[in-house]
């Protein structure tokens, strides 16, 4: 069984590719993790307008979302791929997120 794998009440299923696009989406995180040092992961609970998704965040700010079935997913995730987690409404984002972003806007 996949981390993805727990199928939600009423879902009518994606067949390959909802696997694909789960595929795609832990072979970003792992890449982003492998390439960038400090990583630490937001769980960032659903919204009426969005589902779980995560932040992993990088010691310069670098940062990457992505969509997560649910928050208990989430920590799965951020644990197969050893990097610490944080609820997002406990924590809020760290500053060197928000710095990153405003250097970035200056470019």
């Amino acid at each position: 069984m996949g981390i993805f794998s727990r199928k939600k009440r009423g879902s009518t299923g994606g067949g390959s590719s909802a696997r694909k696009a789960q595929a795609e989406t832990l072979a970003h995180l792992r890449e982003f993790v492998a390439t960038r040092d400090g990583i630490e992961a937001y769980i960032e609970p659903a919204t009426q307008v969005t589902q779980t998704t995560m932040v992993l965040v990088a010691d310069t700010g670098e940062w990457t979302r992505r969509k997560i079935p649910d928050p208990a997913t989430a920590r799965k995730v951020a644990k197969e791929l050893k990097v610490p987690a944080f609820d997002v409404n406990l924590s809020g984002y760290p500053s060197r997120m928000r710095a990153w972003d405003a250097a970035q806007r200056k470019k």
